[in-house]
């Protein structure tokens, strides 16, 4: 048996478990996110009482009711990050960013009951609601 210092086995274990982990990471993610093909829908939300934190809350809980409508992917919320260039538009409250399968299944989407409840119990929340959809080039 070979007698080896300390800190060479330190250093060519650290060495296998640095190597072990990238193959690890390399194995676990094989296939990228790709959104070609998808059918994305972002709407931003702008509140009547833009400071309530209550609105908000109420606002975030229904989306993530409305979450659970069968033909959404994906979806994130999130609020204006703080960022500062000429270009960024900071005025809403909260964003809405969903990914769905195919323009179809948007559609369905727009009249799930579970949609038309949260229009119902969350519209007089906001004052102004503007929506982007987009699909692959």
């Amino acid at each position: 048996m070979q007698k080896r210092s300390r800190r060479a086995f330190i250093g060519s274990t650290g060495k296998a478990a640095v190597a072990a982990g990238l193959v690890t990471f390399a194995d676990t993610n094989t296939t990228p996110m790709s959104l070609t093909g998808k059918f994305i829908h972002h709407v931003y939300f702008w509140l009547k009482n833009k400071d309530s934190k209550e609105d908000q809350q109420q606002l975030v809980e229904g989306l993530k009711k409305l979450s659970a409508a069968k033909t959404i992917r994906e979806f994130h919320i999130g609020q204006p990050a703080d960022t500062n260039r000429d270009v960024i538009d900071r005025s809403y409250s909260i964003s809405w960013c969903l990914v769905f399968d195919n323009a179809a299944d948007q559609a369905s989407y727009q009249v799930d009951p579970i949609h038309l409840k949260f229009v119902e119990e969350c519209s007089a929340l906001w004052t102004k609601v503007v929506v982007y959809d987009s699909v692959s080039i």
